[in-house]
């Protein structure tokens, strides 16, 4: 299912921590394109840890759902959300067996939730697709396959990581707004620090869409 035996237990240890693991403040990509959803507009993190992401959206003036396998990150989340005064929807729970619900949001974040296996991956990706009204964005960065060769984060699993093929597969027919892939210098906590390979990925769910 995943590169842990007990996910939950593992990041609640990783994440048991006076400061953030992936810092405080947003992810670079998701901060560049967060102007494809408009405010008021609801949006999906997945698997969002600590909550950056969720709580950076929501002061934007988005309505945000954040969840996340770990009860510890879930809690610190809650904490910083509520640091920035702002209202964010967290939820503890299992990406394996979450119940996506059929188009009910404008946009999807997925930073960096490369935990899956490539079973696990399809299922997650899945729900993604569906859970996204037509026309709504998906906002996606992960490690890149070349990201084997450094020791700046990722699962180090093959599998795991992400190739432009793989996305084209899983998102064909969707409009690419913004894609990027290549080498870059990553500053998020000390989870993600130093020279990376990475893959980016802005796409829009088809307006007439077949249902994932």
């Amino acid at each position: 299912m995943s590169g842990f035996k007990d996910p939950a237990a593992t990041w609640d240890r990783r994440f048991d921590r006076d400061d953030y693991l992936f810092g405080r403040e947003p992810n670079v990509w998701l901060a560049r394109h967060s102007d494809c959803w408009r405010s008021g507009q609801r949006v999906l993190c997945v698997a969002d840890g600590e909550g950056r992401n969720s709580v950076w959206l929501a002061r934007r003036g988005l309505m945000v759902d954040a969840f996340d396998i770990s009860p510890r990150g879930v809690e610190k989340a809650r904490r910083l959300a509520l640091e920035q005064r702002c209202a964010v929807d967290f939820a503890v729970a299992d990406v394996s067996h979450l119940a996506w619900p059929e188009a009910v949001y404008d946009g999807v974040a997925a930073i960096f939730v490369q935990f899956a296996d490539p079973a696990l991956r399809a299922r997650m990706f899945e729900g993604m697709r569906r859970c996204l009204k037509p026309g709504g964005v998906l906002v996606l960065q992960g490690y890149a396959l070349a990201q084997l060769a450094y020791d700046s984060g990722g699962p180090g699993i093959a599998g795991h990581l992400y190739t432009r093929d793989l996305l084209e597969a899983e998102f064909a027919g969707w409009s690419w707004l913004a894609f990027e892939e290549g080498e870059q210098e990553l500053s998020e906590g000390q989870g993600h620090h130093g020279r990376s390979a990475v893959i980016g990925l802005v796409a829009r769910k088809p307006v007439l869409a077949q249902k994932a």
